[in-house]
């Protein structure tokens, strides 16, 4: 399929598309959002479509998974904020860490760290931080998937090496 043609439809089906995500989002900034995705995602994979695709219904199916991995990501993040917040209402008398003033590491330190990265380790590793999944990444970059797995573990390394006064047992 053209992009001519793949076009047309995308103009053709804005409207129920429209209609879908604000059934799934309930907000009609988050519709518009989720619409966008959904149209970038379609350009980009356009040469995945077979001539015996409904069309319309591979857009539905886009915007269905890009809305759940968007709830997962947001809950994922969620949970992770939520615990962060718990352990710093934990006093160091009851935690086995004991993190003295002097050792607190600030965000901004860790996101210094983070951009100094090179980006072949930064990218991936970021991409990752912000709930994106392996293959994902791998598809995004155009690398294999034990690469990408490998440029992140590498990433944390590096980070893990850098940032010696955020480690708990250091």
């Amino acid at each position: 399929m053209s992009t001519m043609e793949l076009n047309k439809l995308l103009v053709k089906y804005q409207n129920p598309l429209h209609f879908f995500a604000l059934k799934l989002t309930s907000n009609d900034d988050d519709a518009q959002d989720l619409l966008q995705e959904t149209m970038m995602k379609a350009l980009q994979y356009k040469e995945k479509v077979e001539a015996s695709t409904s069309v319309k219904s591979w857009l539905y199916t886009i915007m269905k998974n890009t809305f759940i991995n968007q709830y997962r990501r947001s809950r994922k993040l969620g949970e992770i904020m939520q615990t962060l917040e718990s352990k710093n209402y934990l006093s160091s008398s009851s935690s086995n860490l004991s993190i003295t003033p002097d050792r607190n590491l600030n965000v901004s330190d860790m996101e210094f760290q983070i951009e100094k990265l090179n980006d072949e380790l930064r990218i991936p590793f970021q991409m990752k931080l912000n709930g994106f999944k392996y293959h994902e990444i791998g598809d995004h970059m155009g690398i294999p998937l034990g690469t990408v797995k490998s440029r992140i573990f590498l990433a944390r390394k590096e980070l893990t090496s850098k940032l010696q006064d955020f480690r708990p047992n250091a």
